[in-house]
């Protein structure tokens, strides 16, 4: 996916569920010279994600959908991207599964960052799993987003040593820091 010579930033969208560590560090990233996204759009599941602070702190529209019907609000987040001239989309713990309906609208153009060496442990819980099979290293995968669960074609992986007193939670801050830098790679290479 190639950006024009001299053209303006695409217009990007992150989806997130959380804090927003990854979420702040694109915003971070959007705001450099060389990065080829702006981040124009936050959207959310729950009004409870704490991500939601950066929409205000960095003046970026914010936008909360209820997914309890998940085809009427696919649909509604459909029409609100396109009106906003989205092209691009970011998944940064954002805890839904969208349906294949809506990866098709943007084929190619979705991706997300998951917190393993993908294609070993999909879904939740992924660092636990790796200390119980006794894995030397774990890490992170950012990958495009199909309509199987972390299947998507494999962008770039950043590896992180599993040590003897690593336990679940110092794990996750290791790759955490890991999917910072990452996640930004990753979008200058697919633009690059």
């Amino acid at each position: 996916m190639k950006k024009l010579i001299g053209s303006k930033k695409i217009k990007t969208v992150v989806f997130i569920s959380g804090t927003g560590s990854n979420l702040k560090s694109l915003i971070n990233f959007s705001k450099t010279k060389k990065s080829p996204i702006s981040i124009d759009l936050i959207i959310s599941n729950t009004s409870k994600a704490t991500g939601l602070k950066y929409a205000s702190q960095f003046k970026i529209k914010k936008k909360i959908f209820n997914f309890e019907k998940n085809e009427v609000t696919e649909k509604n987040i459909l029409l609100f991207l396109k009106k906003e001239k989205i092209n691009f989309v970011c998944l940064a713990g954002f805890m839904k599964i969208l349906s294949n309906n809506f990866i098709k609208k943007f084929k190619g153009k979705i991706i997300n960052i998951h917190p393993s060496l993908l294609p070993k442990y999909k879904g939740l819980h992924t660092h636990e799993r790796a200390i119980e099979n006794k894995e030397k290293f774990t890490g992170c995968t950012v990958h495009y987003v199909t309509g199987k669960l972390d299947s998507g074609k494999i962008i770039m992986q950043a590896k992180v040593k599993i040590l003897a007193k690593d336990n679940s939670f110092s794990l996750a801050k290791k790759v955490l820091k890991k999917e910072h830098k990452l996640y930004s790679d990753s979008i200058s290479k697919i633009f690059n």
